[in-house]
C-alpha cells in the first residue's frame, strides 16, 4: 500500500448511553460484526478497536461501553473508566442519541463531553423510527441547542442510512499520519474474545431481567484439529442459583446457546466447530476487581 503524504490516520470514539446503537453503528460501518448487539443495555463492557483502513485515510473506532450512572459493582465502575479513557484519547468523539427519546443519562454523557479536547460529531439515530418525519427536524433543532457539536448528522445505523455521508465527513478531522495498523487488519481483538462474546451474545438474548448482567465467558480452550476447531468455554454466574438458570432445564438454554454460537462461530472460523460449554459459579465476580481482571476486564 503506497501511504500518501496527506494520509490521515486516527482514534475515533464512539460515546453515548447505553442501548443508544453504538455498536449497532461500528458494525454497519465496518460491514462485519465487530462486536455483540442486543437490545439489553451494558451489552457493551469492554473497549473494541475497529479499524476502517481507505487508500487516504485509517479511521479507528472505539467501541465504548455506555457511560451509565449505575456504579454500584466494580464492574460498572470499570466500564465507565473505559469509556472516560476513550474520550480522553480521541482524535474525534461521535456521541450517538436517540432520535426517539432524550434521557437522564443522555445529560450525563453530554456534561462529560464539556471538558473534551476533540471535536464532537452528534448523530442522531434510529431516524428511520420517527414518525412523522416533521419531529426529526424538531429533534436536531433540540440537538443542535444543548452543544456547540463540530456537526449534527441524522442516521440509522441498522437501515444504513446516511453512513456513506458520515464516513466523508469524518477524515477531516483526524490528523495526518500514516497507519497505525495493517490494512488488512479490522479489530484489536482476539477470535478467542469474539467467540466468548458471541456465547454472551446468545446467552443475553435467551435469558431475561437481571440475569445477562450476572454473567459472563471465557475460552479455556481452543485448538485445530483435523475435522475443525474444538473450542471449550466457561460461562461464569455469580450465584448457585443463576447456574440453574443458565443450564436450562435437561440443559435446555446450555444446548440451544450452544447450538446457535456454534453455527456462528463456525462462520466467523471458516471451518466446522465443536463447542463444549459449562456453567461455574464465581462468588460476587462482577464486583471483585481481580477476578474482573483475570476475567479480561480493562482495568484504566
Amino acid at each position: 500500500m503506497n501511504i500518501p503524504e496527506d494520509y490521515r490516520c486516527g482514534l475515533v470514539a464512539v460515546i453515548g448511553r447505553p442501548n443508544v446503537g453504538k455498536s449497532t453503528l461500528i458494525n454497519a460501518v465496518m460491514g462485519r460484526k465487530v462486536s455483540i448487539v442486543t437490545a439489553k443495555p451494558q451489552t457493551t463492557r469492554h473497549r473494541i478497536l475497529a479499524v476502517h483502513t481507505g487508500e487516504k485515510e485509517q479511521i479507528i473506532f472505539v467501541d465504548t461501553p455506555g457511560l451509565h450512572r449505575k456504579t454500584g459493582k466494580a464492574m460498572n465502575r470499570l466500564m465507565n473508566r473505559t469509556a472516560a479513557n476513550a474520550l480522553a484519547d480521541a482524535d474525534l468523539i461521535l456521541f450517538v442519541t436517540d432520535a426517539t427519546r432524550w434521557t437522564e443519562e443522555d445529560d450525563d454523557v453530554l456534561q462529560r463531553l464539556q471538558s473534551a479536547r476533540a471535536p464532537v460529531i452528534a448523530l442522531l439515530n434510529k431516524t428511520d423510527k420517527v414518525h412523522p418525519k416533521e419531529k426529526l427536524l424538531e429533534g436536531l433543532a433540540e440537538l443542535s441547542a444543548r452543544h456547540a457539536f463540530a456537526e449534527i448528522v441524522p442516521i440509522s445505523a441498522v437501515k444504513r442510512d446516511n453512513l456513506d455521508h458520515l464516513m466523508a465527513m469524518i477524515p477531516p478531522f483526524l490528523p495526518e499520519s500514516p497507519p497505525l495498523f495493517p490494512e488488512d487488519m479490522e479489530t484489536d481483538r482476539s477470535q478467542e474474545f469474539h467467540i466468548s462474546e458471541i456465547i454472551r451474545e446468545k446467552l443475553t438474548l435467551m435469558l431475561h431481567q437481571e440475569m445477562p448482567y450476572g454473567l459472563t465467558v471465557q475460552v479455556e480452550r481452543m485448538v485445530r484439529e483435523e475435522r475443525g476447531f474444538a473450542i471449550n468455554a466457561v460461562i461464569w454466574v455469580e450465584r448457585d442459583s443463576q447456574k440453574g438458570i443458565a443450564v436450562g432445564k435437561n440443559g435446555s438454554v446450555l444446548k440451544k446457546v450452544g447450538r446457535s454460537s456454534r453455527l456462528e462461530i463456525a462462520k466467523l472460523l471458516g471451518a466446522p466447530v465443536h463447542l463444549s460449554l459449562w456453567v461455574k459459579v464465581k462468588t460476587n465476580w462482577a464486583d471483585n476487581e481481580k477476578d474482573l481482571m483475570n476475567l479480561g476486564f480493562e482495568g484504566s
